[in-house]
């Protein structure tokens, strides 16, 4: 075998391996769910000050995460949602479904997402169309899904996503992880994910993450969730708003 030989081979059984182990990688992702609604302080909180965090420690390289703006929202007959806090609650649930579509890509619609419940964290969610400035993303593609009826195709798929889950949600935010729900426990979720991951070289954020706290069935607003059969506003929209 001569020496060019020697070397495609080499570099051939190289990318094979490599190539080999990023699948092997990609097949042990978690599945992380988040089902939430967009002026529900609890997410708000939970998606800034917790689930922001694995874009950082790269706890997100072993994460298929999956967002689901929908929460406590209820879908009638009729046609119409009503939101749990109200009609702007159901603008927003839209405005960010539409912002999952509009870029596919994790990073960008989660920035987006981030802009928009850190401004309901500090109780200014309706200068959300700043976000698009903030984050420099293009606020067109989300127009057009929100004012061409998608959005509301985009509800309606979150809402049977959600009223499908089991067992169905008490409250949200709601975490599940490979298909189990956190419940109050959701704030410990990276704990969760780490004990979860059977791949290559977990993330050093994983080290000391080894203990799960016990998983509750009950919960309160005082375990900083909101209930479903909670209701701040009382004003129905159309599904398609």
């Amino acid at each position: 075998m001569d020496f060019r030989r020697i070397v495609l081979v080499f570099f051939l059984s190289t990318t094979l391996f490599f190539t080999s182990l990023v699948t092997s990688n990609d097949d042990a992702k978690v599945a992380l769910a988040l089902y939430y609604e967009s002026l529900c302080p609890y997410s708000a909180n939970f998606i800034v000050n917790y689930l922001a965090k694995i874009f950082d420690n790269s706890i997100i390289d072993i994460v298929d995460l999956d967002l689901i703006p929908y929460g406590n929202a209820k879908l009638k007959a009729n046609g119409t949602i009503t939101c749990q806090h109200g009609p702007y609650e159901c603008l927003l649930n839209t405005i960010e479904a539409c912002a999952i579509t509009s870029w596919p890509d994790l990073t960008e619609h989660f920035k987006f997402i981030f802009c928009v419940e850190n401004l309901v964290v500090k109780h200014k969610y309706k200068e959300w169309e700043s976000c698009f400035q903030e984050t420099g993303l293009n606020s067109e593609a989300v127009s057009v899904c929100y004012y061409s009826g998608y959005g509301k195709e985009l509800e309606l798929k979150y809402a049977a996503q959600t009223d499908a889950l089991e067992p169905p949600h008490k409250y949200v935010p709601w975490v599940v992880v490979n298909g189990q729900p956190l419940y109050e426990d959701y704030e410990n979720f990276e704990a969760y994910v780490c004990n979860a991951y059977e791949g290559n070289s977990p993330p050093k954020a994983c080290q000391g993450l080894t203990g799960l706290a016990t998983k509750k069935k009950k919960a309160s607003r005082a375990h900083h969730v909101s209930l479903v059969d909670e209701l701040f506003g009382s004003n129905e929209v159309k599904a398609e708003a």
